[in-house]
């Protein structure tokens, strides 16, 4: 039975705990010559050498499944097993560790740099690996990386708001009862499956159901609007979906949108998407919530943080932007307020988002035009 010896987020307790299974006991450490060193690529610290420093983590005792586990999970983040000498209690043996190919050049990593919810961002975002381990393979763990940790703080995001119920009955938590939980696709996209029993309204307990849904992260859509000008910004793009449908036209007109990435908050997402897709610089304090929603519950936890955003859009503001690194290829125009109103009576207008935010913007247009 090996002894691995974790590290950073590794050593945190429901991380260990999901890779060793429920049994699993961990022993404070410390790994002596070595330090902890930030690596932006990944969100996690790595390994490397140096005299006169040591690394606190834990170690553990992994049976055969458990060590595959964790081989698993180590080889999507490109680190190789070498064994390196720990102290436990004052005692000294020979535990595995896990260190980079490439040695990290970043900052030195502390746990205390990290604010809370980076790093239970993180921790949850390495559950949900660990969890995938022994089905799937190394490059699909690396490829579903960076929507873990945006599902994650997706899911925080979701247990931190608050929930009105003036008409709805008051649900929670305990009113859901899942028996059986699995991830039967997982890339850079996923899809969860659930048997699960629910409360009924008559206060009963339904009998199993299987639900499967798509995992998304939250997402941010704006429709920038010139008060002055009386006139906004829409963007038109390919969409994947739409052709998938057979839609005859599958480029949408669409307001600006994006994922809100793992770190930061809706409205930064809105303020850097504007920028990456349009080449806008809108201010914070411009934005006007349209209404955060669900768009599509039943089957997508996707959540909408939608605005319209006052801002100046003069002549020449259109054009073609997007980021090649992600194959965006974006056209934005700019239209009166009552062209668009015709685009969505007519039906050009398909996106939902785009749809709702002109309705909202036609009900308070007339006192934006009276605050510029």
């Amino acid at each position: 039975m090996p002894r691995v010896f974790l590290y950073g987020p590794w050593a945190d307790p429901l991380v260990w705990m999901r890779i060793t299974g429920a049994g699993g006991v961990a022993d404070n450490a410390i790994l002596p010559g070595h330090i902890l060193r930030n690596n932006a690529d990944e969100d996690l610290p790595q390994i490397a050498e140096q005299s006169g420093c040591a690394v606190e983590g834990v170690v553990v005792d992994l049976d055969e499944p458990a060590a595959a586990r964790l081989s698993s999970l180590q080889a999507a983040f490109d680190v190789q097993a070498v064994s390196r000498t720990v102290i436990v209690d004052g005692a000294s043996f020979a535990a595995q560790t896990f260190v980079p190919y490439a040695l990290p050049d970043g900052p030195e990593w502390h746990a205390t740099d990290w604010t809370a919810t980076k790093a239970a961002v993180v921790r949850d975002a390495l559950c949900e690996l660990a969890g995938l381990a022994a089905t799937h393979p190394p490059e699909a763990l690396r490829a579903r990386w960076p929507l873990a940790l945006s599902y994650a703080a997706s899911y925080l995001r979701g247990q931190a708001e608050t929930a009105p119920a003036a008409l709805r009955r008051d649900w929670g938590p305990a009113d859901v009862k899942p028996e059986r939980q699995g991830q039967p696709y997982a890339w850079f996209f996923a899809v969860r499956e659930d048997d699960l029993r629910f409360r009924q309204f008559d206060g009963s307990v339904s009998q199993q159901v299987r639900r499967a849904a798509f995992l998304m992260s939250d997402a941010v859509t704006v429709l920038p609007y010139d008060p002055v000008r009386d006139r906004v910004l829409v963007i038109e793009q390919f969409r994947y979906g739409t052709w998938l449908r057979g839609a005859r036209n599958p480029w949408l007109l669409e307001p600006i949108a994006g994922r809100v990435d793992p770190f930061e908050t809706p409205e930064n997402a809105v303020l850097r998407e504007a920028f990456e897709e349009a080449r806008l610089s809108l201010q914070e304090d411009s934005l006007h919530a349209v209404g955060h929603v669900y768009p599509s519950p039943g089957a997508v936890t996707e959540f909408l943080y939608q605005y319209v955003a006052i801002c100046d859009l003069p002549d020449g503001s259109e054009g073609v932007a997007g980021l090649d690194s992600e194959a965006e290829n974006i056209r934005s125009h700019l239209i009166s307020f009552d062209q668009l109103m015709t685009l969505v009576d007519t039906g050009e207008v398909q996106n939902g988002p785009l749809a709702l935010a002109a309705w909202w913007l036609a009900a308070h247009r007339a006192k934006l035009r009276d605050m510029r």
